[in-house]
């Protein structure tokens, strides 16, 4: 799907701005799927009693969901230029409903993985769609506006999972939060497509299959590492992480090879824009900053103080919320403003709050928590909207398939990332003290060294904030540094790469 779009699509300056129903449709998909990336969460229990498997067992509902995630988007930038909007839209939702019903009719737990990957192969496609769509269809003054509500409805489907799945799980079988959620995604992709509309143009081009299976080891090994990791163990995920890193090297150099001699699976000439690159960076660890957080506070709320899951998704329910609901008036605030007014501000609060979370203790009240929580949340808000308006904003049209691809990929890395530095860090420091003050203090205190770590990492945030611009230079154009920059011209890196050993202009290839 390119970019290609008729002025006809886009408002006129004075125009009543109105959000085109292909965002609504696809923001309401969109809910639908990432709700279920979380919603298993509290279900953990109830699977090892229905299957008789372990917890570590149990847990791959989630892990398998995350890596399927990390292994389809890279395809998807070149997916979403092959095919019209209505069949990536089709597609989607048939394989996320097809999922679905495997995952509850599963007779065994074997089946519930497999429903549970195809899920996630059908979620995969949502994400990037909605961004290439939107950054197509919406004009670049109300690009804000249009991002905030999606980042409403990607903030609050998965503060929303755990919450839901917990209330659900008090009256019925794990198996109600699929048949509850089947009907409504049938319902929903029928409504799509009766509605929705083909957005641009087709593109004819090769997969190329050994980028697709480079991709999907690399991208996978790297997660699955990282999140045994997060589990404890050190040796094997550290191995099967490293054997991730060199997959992705490899799948790398492949791409840059395709941009001169081929169709690149994933065009990695977005990141000759230096804004979308920060964009990159800044997005990365708040999202790092982000899933530190949603792992620490249920297992402080929990395993320290007490409470039920239930009750721990009520309490960090509000800064989801919060966040989500502030997402039309930020964005709102970037069309009228710019993003620095929002991404400083925000980065700050990033920085302010986990630091308050790194003081945590047995006896700090709930309300703390809570308020702390939410200054987190909402200052994430305050970044991501810009961040990602400011990101993709700042390539040219026929990359954003490409650079929603980077940033999908991006998001699943950063969330395995963070999960398993925040247990690490906890772990490490409880053993260092738990002699010294017993296991829950000990607890508690690598809790805060792990808060602590996020709060220093968030300075980085605070740093591409300040170097980001109000708003997207060039229009879509590359920047003017990456021309003149060595390090940022990959164009002339490939030059060695022409098999016929001769600069490419020369060459022609």
């Amino acid at each position: 799907m390119t970019a290609a779009v008729t002025t006809s699509q886009r408002p006129m300056d004075g125009e009543k701005r109105r959000t085109p129903a292909v965002i609504n449709l696809l923001v309401l998909a969109t809910f639908v799927v990432i709700l279920n990336e979380t919603i298993m969460l509290n279900a953990i229990p109830n699977l090892m009693t229905s299957f008789g498997v372990t917890e570590h067992a149990a847990q791959w509902v989630s892990t398998a969901f995350m890596l399927t995630m990390a292994s389809v988007i890279p395809v998807t930038g070149w997916f979403l230029q092959r095919v019209t909007t209505r069949t990536a839209y089709a597609t989607a939702m048939g394989v996320f409903i097809a999922g679905t019903l495997i995952s509850a009719l599963a007779p065994v737990f074997g089946v519930l993985l497999a429903g549970r990957v195809i899920q996630a192969a059908g979620t995969a496609v949502m994400m990037p769609l909605l961004m290439t769509t939107l950054m197509t269809v919406v004009n670049e003054s109300d690009r804000g506006r249009v991002m905030g509500n999606v980042t409403m409805a990607i903030s609050v489907a998965p503060a929303l999972g755990p919450t839901v799945s917990g209330l659900i799980l008090q009256f019925g079988s794990w198996r109600l939060l699929f048949a509850l959620v089947l009907p409504i995604a049938a319902g929903v992709a029928w409504s799509g497509l009766r509605r929705l509309e083909n957005v641009g143009e087709t593109e004819e081009s090769t997969v190329d299959w050994l980028s697709v299976v480079v991709a999907a080891l690399g991208f996978g090994s790297l997660v699955y590492g990282l999140s045994r990791f997060a589990e404890g163990e050190v040796g094997a995920p550290l191995a099967i992480a490293g054997v991730g890193v060199l997959l992705i090297l490899g799948f790398v150099l492949r791409q840059l090879r395709l941009q001169r001699v081929g169709s690149p699976l994933l065009d990695l000439r977005a990141f000759r824009h230096s804004t979308f690159t920060k964009s990159l960076v800044l997005m990365a660890i708040a999202f790092l900053a982000m899933m530190g957080s949603m792992i620490l506070l249920p297992l402080y709320l929990q395993t320290v103080r007490g409470l039920s899951p239930l009750y721990t998704g009520l309490l960090v329910m509000p800064g989801g919320l919060a966040m989500g609901l502030l997402g039309p008036s930020v964005g709102r605030i970037f069309d009228a403003y710019g993003g620095r007014v929002l991404v400083i501000p925000g980065s700050v609060g990033i920085v302010v709050a986990l630091g308050g979370l790194s003081q945590i203790s047995l006896t700090t009240p709930y309300w703390l928590v809570l308020v702390l929580h939410m200054v987190l949340m909402v200052s994430l808000a305050a970044a991501f909207t810009p961040v990602f308006t400011l990101g993709l904003g700042s390539l040219p049209e026929h990359l954003y398939s490409h650079g929603s691809s980077i940033l999908g990929t991006l998001q699943q890395v950063s969330a395995a990332f963070g999960t398993a530095l925040a247990v690490t860090v906890m772990s490490v420091r409880g053993e260092q003290v738990v002699d010294e003050v017993g296991a829950v203090a000990a607890q508690v205190s690598g809790l805060q060294a792990a808060f602590l770590v996020s709060a220093a990492l968030a300075l980085v945030v605070v740093a591409m904030a300040v170097l980001l611009p109000a708003r997207a230079e060039g229009h879509g154009e590359p920047d003017a540094e990456a021309d003149q920059d060595p390090g940022l011209d990959l164009d002339a890196e490939l030059a060695e790469l022409c098999e016929h050993g001769r600069e490419p202009a020369a060459c022609g290839c």
